[in-house]
């Protein structure tokens, strides 16, 4: 018996640059098929979309973070090459410590992979897979051009609406259409047109012929490196242009790598399909497919809403910001770091045993009764309102900050009324994101998670607040 779909959550961040910037910047724009990319802020990598995307998948299907047993992530870029990115996920989402994670790197198919890996996870069992990704090509390369980032996530449970009826894999050998040398940051292709447009065809049409399927569908998710191959391989996958365009977020979002068929999917379900194709393609070159059956609840946030110029493009990439200061910033060691996850992660409060007043962080005296550390923990929900405000400007930011602050310019810091769960309120100082402009005393935030920076080549990540109406 396998699981089902339960739920489906899409984010992709809020600021992006279009094909037209790019093409005036270089004369050309080699991103096929793409009108605009979505970029990654500067305290935003694949683990923190990945985050966002899965926050949504869980609320989506309503059930609780506590309840999932199997956690998959897939992704061509890690935030390090060797290191568990499920392990800080699960903090990320407060899973259980006995939650089983898998993570699936090195191909742009990691993302159905993940898919089809869940949908087995066992009688009883809740998986929740997360396929997220940002791309990296050289500055004036096609890779570069059509890389945009985006994540989306998969709840599987028994009882779930969605029904995976058919699965398929195919596999052939294409050396050299699009790879990631070891020790590298940027992805490569060859650009030997026929040849990448073979492998494309011949593995993705293997595995949709394998499905034994009909693919009369209403829309199909299918990866690719452009917003074209998937098109020219109609033929092959037994569908129209029409359908293809029900289930694409590449033109909007540009090449999401691992994410894109799983996006492609969440846009489906949100316009109604309920028979949906779904596509995974890795270079290399291999191909899963999947036909889904049924209407899945779906939350999604795929929208940007702030467009870069080229410079500010660059900036945000980190191609031309001078980097952390000579002597650095505040320095916490990654143990000292690591005790305070349950605060930094999930907002976990302290309540004190005698009077019950909330403290954050909760260490040292209780501030109403003096009580010396005894402290019960209490999860906040992550809302709070705006105490007081500042917007640090250009020159003002601490040293650890600096490389964000080049990337990203100003950013706001305020003190927060973070909301209790019973009532009451406790303050704490916190970034907010997704906004330049001060926000007003008594203004609505909610929590999410970011990279707050990083030291020693280790990025500690953190909870920053963002206007509840940011996102919506």
């Amino acid at each position: 018996m396998t699981l089902e779909l339960a739920g489906v959550g899409a984010y992709a961040p809020q600021t992006y640059v279009t094909a037209e910037t790019i093409r005036e910047a270089w004369g050309q724009f080699g991103g096929d098929g793409i009108q605009q990319t979505s970029v990654t802020g500067a305290d935003e990598d694949t683990l923190t979309m990945g985050y966002e995307a899965a926050t949504r998948a869980l609320s989506a299907a309503d059930i609780d973070a506590e309840a999932v047993t199997t956690l998959i992530f897939g992704t061509t870029t890690p935030p390090n090459e060797e290191e568990s990115a499920t392990a800080r996920l699960a903090s990320f989402l407060g899973l259980t410590d006995d939650v089983a994670t898998t993570q699936l790197t090195g191909s742009a198919n990691a993302g159905v992979n993940g898919l089809t890996l869940g949908l087995d996870a066992g009688p009883g069992e809740t998986a929740l897979v997360v396929a997220s990704d940002a791309p990296l090509g050289a500055p004036d390369s096609d890779v570069e051009h059509a890389a945009g980032a985006g994540a989306a996530a998969v709840v599987l449970s028994e009882g779930g609406t969605g029904v995976v009826t058919d699965r398929a894999t195919h596999t052939a050998t294409y050396p050299g259409t699009r790879f990631r040398p070891a020790g590298e940051s940027e992805t490569r292709s060859l650009g030997v047109t026929q040849y990448d447009r073979q492998a494309y065809r011949e593995a993705v049409s293997g595995a949709v012929s394998e499905l034994g399927a009909d693919t009369d569908v209403d829309a199909a998710a299918v990866g690719g490196p452009d917003g074209k191959l998937p098109y020219r391989a109609t033929g092959e996958l037994g569908v129209d242009a029409e359908t293809i365009q029900a289930g694409a977020t590449v033109h909007e979002l540009g090449d999401t790598g691992a994410a894109m068929p799983l996006l492609g999917l969440t846009k489906a379900l949100d316009n109604g399909a309920d028979r949906i194709l779904v596509v995974g393609y890795g270079s290399g070159s291999e191909a899963t497919a999947a036909v889904i059956d049924g209407s899945v609840p779906t939350e999604s946030d795929r929208d940007g809403t702030v467009e870069l110029s080229y410079g500010e493009y660059l900036r945000i990439r980190g191609v031309v910001t001078p980097g952390e200061p000579d002597g650095g910033g505040a320095y916490v060691s990654v143990p000292s770091w690591r005790r305070t996850l349950p605060q930094r992660h999930r907002l976990v409060a302290g309540q004190c045993a005698e009077c019950e007043s909330l403290a954050f962080p909760p260490e040292g005296a209780c501030s109403s009764c003096g009580t010396l550390d005894s402290y019960e923990s209490v999860a906040l929900p992550g809302t709070g309102t705006v105490e007081a405000a500042t917007v640090i400007g250009q020159g003002g930011a601490p040293p650890e900050f600096v490389e964000q602050q080049a990337r990203d310019g100003s950013y706001v810091s305020a003190v927060v009324a973070l909301d209790a769960p019973d009532g009451g309120t406790v303050s704490a100082p916190m970034q907010v994101v997704d906004t330049d402009e001060k926000p007003a005393i008594g203004d609505a935030l909610t929590a999410t998670i970011r990279r707050v920076y990083t030291q020693e080549g280790v990025t500690r990540y953190g909870t920053k607040m963002r206007p509840a109406d940011s996102r919506q």
